[in-house]
């Protein structure tokens, strides 16, 4: 254990990867153990690979076409794992070194992430229901245009935006699945499932790196959180855009889609921040600075506000017609 009077965040962050070292069996599953896109898809090295396809494509036709745009928007988000990698690799303090727990954890988080955009992209492609040239650029787009996250590299803040983010997709693909089984397409409610799955884990993982730092630095965490709260979260995605429209445009069309049929909505964003109190508990955190308290009364009362604000919106009923579908 370190001192929490003379703690700065590269004695935190070298705490936490000999912690993190220990966890990485847990945190990650191995290669040996993991599914891979090709265990939910036909196999084209099969007789019955057409009709399984048929099969396939006849279900899809029940998916709804928001449920559609939230499924590819979410896609585009997970393909754009060049970005995560680089970004984790910048965070202040961490260990870049090539054996580091820290480089370990990335490339594990990252290659597990992968399987997701692949599989999903499959699936896609086969509904038949996709432009996906379009799609494709919208990848290329969010990929070249990057993502401002307003972290500022800094690992306390890095790892709160992972906590919520990460739990935000377990989420999003939940309910995305359960929509799907509600309507018969099973192939894509295993699908995300399996996905929610891994993110739930991960979710597990940020989760818990957050609530190591508050054991030897409470006041400086807490201030981290509380700044994050103040900017709101931003989904990763949030530059999306499609050919011919300008960056972030397509976002907000997204998200709206996924209020509409209740996939992630305002309201999910306060029970997550919710459930990051409660599990880090915030309420009980002992040990805070002047600076700390503040932060900590600032975060107990925000949920409560927001709520209040979630309650006056009102989603568009209009359906954007995004260019990734055929109509």
């Amino acid at each position: 254990m370190i001192s929490t009077l003379t703690t700065t965040r590269s004695e935190v962050m070298k705490y936490l990867e000999n912690f993190l070292e220990q966890k990485l069996p847990e945190f990650l599953k191995s290669v040996e153990d993991s599914w891979q896109p090709a265990d939910f898809l036909p196999d084209a090295r099969f007789d019955n690979f057409f009709s399984e396809i048929k099969d396939l494509q006849e279900r899809a036709k029940e998916l709804s076409y928001d449920l559609l745009a939230v499924l590819i928007g979410d896609t585009i988000t997970e393909e754009a794992l060049p970005t995560y990698e680089s970004w984790i690799m910048s965070i202040h303090d961490i260990n870049n070194d090539e054996h580091s727990a820290w480089m370990k954890w990335n490339r594990g988080w990252t290659s597990e992430e992968n399987r997701h955009g692949d599989l999903l992209n499959r699936y896609l492609y086969l509904t038949g229901r996709i432009d996906m040239r379009q799609m494709e650029a919208s990848t290329q787009y969010l990929i070249a245009d990057g993502m401002d996250i307003k972290t500022d590299n800094d690992p306390y803040r890095s790892f709160v935006y992972t906590s919520f983010q990460e739990t935000a997709t377990n989420v999003s693909h939940r309910r995305v699945g359960a929509l799907a089984k509600k309507v018969g397409e099973t192939t894509l409610s295993r699908i995300c499932n399996f996905i929610a799955a891994d993110e739930g884990r991960h979710a597990l993982a940020y989760k818990t790196f957050v609530k190591k730092i508050f054991e030897v630095d409470p006041s400086e965490m807490m201030m981290a959180f509380e700044d994050m709260m103040r900017k709101k979260i931003v989904m990763p995605a949030h530059y999306l855009r499609e050919l011919g429209i300008d960056q972030g445009q397509t976002f907000g069309h997204f998200t709206d889609a996924a209020q509409r049929i209740g996939v992630y909505t305002s309201t999910d964003y306060v029970e997550i921040m919710e459930t990051l109190i409660r599990e880090w508990k915030i309420s009980t955190m002992t040990g805070l600075n002047e600076n700390g308290e503040r932060a900590r009364d600032y975060i107990m009362q925000l949920p409560n506000r927001l709520r209040r604000v979630a309650e006056r919106l009102r989603v568009p009923e209009l359906e954007y017609k995004f260019k990734w579908i055929e109509v």
